[in-house]
């Protein structure tokens, strides 16, 4: 039985090479423009369309590191983009949102990453485009359960 691990073709390295190399194009869009950095923009855009989650939240939805979030959070709110506040209910939870700033910076960030987006997508046809979607959802799926639910040694 050959155990060797051939990356080029291992599911989980070629979706990360594919994020990060999607990730980065965008960023070369708005990085030096907007003094932005790719954990930061995540931030931004999870918030623009979902404002107050805490930073936890915000952590689970991009499916970042906590540390990733807490710095891009600390760096935003410095730069007055982001708005953090407590809830009279509980002091421990803060609930994030988007400054007049961050709100224009979003603005202007939005539709160069869905023009990246239909520009990227352009090689697939509808129908390509609709399997893909399903496909991606199915495998989110499955990865959750399986961080829920890992399977056995034997099993992987």
């Amino acid at each position: 039985m050959n155990d060797l691990l051939i990356l080029d073709r291992f599911l989980p390295y070629r979706l990360s090479v594919l994020s990060n190399t999607v990730s980065t194009a965008i960023a070369h869009r708005y990085t030096e423009r907007f003094d932005l950095r790719i954990p930061e923009w995540r931030v931004l855009a999870v918030l623009g369309m979902q404002p107050g989650l805490s930073a936890a939240e915000v952590a689970a939805r991009t499916a970042m590191d906590a540390v990733a979030v807490s710095r891009a959070v600390t760096r935003l709110i410095k730069q007055e983009r982001l708005e953090r506040r407590y809830t009279s209910q509980d002091r421990r939870r803060s609930e994030l949102r988007l400054s007049a700033q961050g709100q224009r910076v979003y603005q202007d960030i939005a539709p160069i990453a869905q023009a990246y987006e239909r520009t990227l997508l352009e090689g697939l046809d509808q129908t390509q485009r609709l399997e893909l979607d399903r496909l991606l959802q199915l495998l989110t799926e499955r990865a959750k359960l399986l961080t829920i639910q890992p399977p056995n040694q034997g099993e992987m």
